[in-house]
């Protein structure tokens, strides 16, 4: 199994819309080591991370993160080593579309 260490995904989300940050491919698995949040504006925003086993709908029993708050031009890094399967799906939302969001880890494939 080859392992790729990388930018998993890169998302500016528009305000208050679930949106996916990052799917894992068919017969891949994957481990986000960090999340970055960050937040481009002067008033503090929040944010919510849930992850979608398996492509399944978003429900409340799937959030690892809930509102939590990026104070005005800060950033918040989640170190985490979230491990994932084939076709998971990692969901961010924003209070603002100020908040951007980066994550980072390895595909292992």
């Amino acid at each position: 199994m080859a392992t790729s260490y990388k930018v998993l995904g890169q998302s500016n989300p528009s305000a208050t819309t679930a949106t996916t940050l990052y799917t894992v491919p068919a017969a891949t698995q994957a481990v986000i080591s960090t999340l970055v949040v960050c937040n481009q504006a002067s008033t503090a925003a929040t944010f919510r991370l849930a992850v979608r086993v398996g492509g399944a709908t978003l429900a409340a029993s799937q959030y690892l993160a809930y509102d939590v708050t990026v104070g005005a031009a800060d950033s918040t890094a989640l170190t985490l080593g979230i491990t994932l399967a084939a076709t998971d799906i990692v969901t961010i939302y924003a209070s603002s579309a100020t908040l951007s969001f980066t994550a980072f880890g390895s595909e292992i494939a």
